[in-house]
């Protein structure tokens, strides 16, 4: 076969494999970026889904949370373990995705509201390759709280399958003063969905 016979193949295999790329990018952003879902991710699971689409678990047959640690988009260091006393809001975000955008003046709202109350919000921003996005993003909706820094999504691979792990981005948890996770959304969070999240978890005794 001729050089030029072969410069139309190569041209097909090249142009195959961009769309495949960018198919996969596509489906890629579309299941990051969800609004809902129902599995517990794989495993026994011992949550209630709730017709608002709010999961909740049980005190005594909670899950811990993994290891949640690193920097945050300020540069400075923060571990969620810290917080344990307090009831923690989970938040998981990115600058990119439409319904965060939506709920982050709900989520700042109700931060300020309880934070008197020992309540702490912490986000967990992924898929930001530029951290100066999510900076923007802060900057634009007021948010208070800190927020890790997880680029490559690695901190929500640590939740283990069968708990209430994140499964879409928005997702929010709710874990219990002993750092167990009583309560996840993987929707964005209307104002009263998100303080119907944490007002049982907070009047536990």
């Amino acid at each position: 076969m001729s050089a030029t016979s072969r410069t139309p193949l190569r041209s097909n295999r090249s142009r195959a494999t961009l769309l495949a790329a960018t198919a996969a990018a596509a489906a890629l952003t579309l299941s990051a970026c969800s609004s809902g879902g129902t599995s517990g991710g794989g495993g026994d699971t011992n949550f209630v889904m709730g017709k608002d689409g709010i999961s909740t678990v049980k005190k005594g047959e909670r899950s811990a949370a993994p290891d949640l640690s690193g920097k945050t988009i300020d540069g400075s260091s923060l571990d969620v373990a810290s917080y344990k006393g307090k009831v923690v809001v989970l938040n998981l975000w990115g600058s990119w995705c439409a319904p965060c955008r939506a709920e982050a003046p709900n989520l700042e709202k109700v931060s300020r509201d309880l934070k008197a109350k020992d309540v702490q919000f912490v986000g967990i921003n992924t898929r930001d390759a530029q951290i100066a996005n999510a900076r923007a993003f802060e900057k634009q909706y007021g948010v208070s709280f800190p927020s890790l820094y997880d680029p490559t999504g690695k901190l929500m691979l640590r939740f283990k399958k069968g708990t209430l792990n994140p499964q879409a981005i928005p997702s929010t948890l709710v874990l219990d003063r002993r750092g167990k996770i009583a309560a996840r959304s993987l929707a964005a969070l209307s104002e009263d969905k998100l303080r119907a999240m944490i007002d049982p978890v907070l009047a536990e005794k």
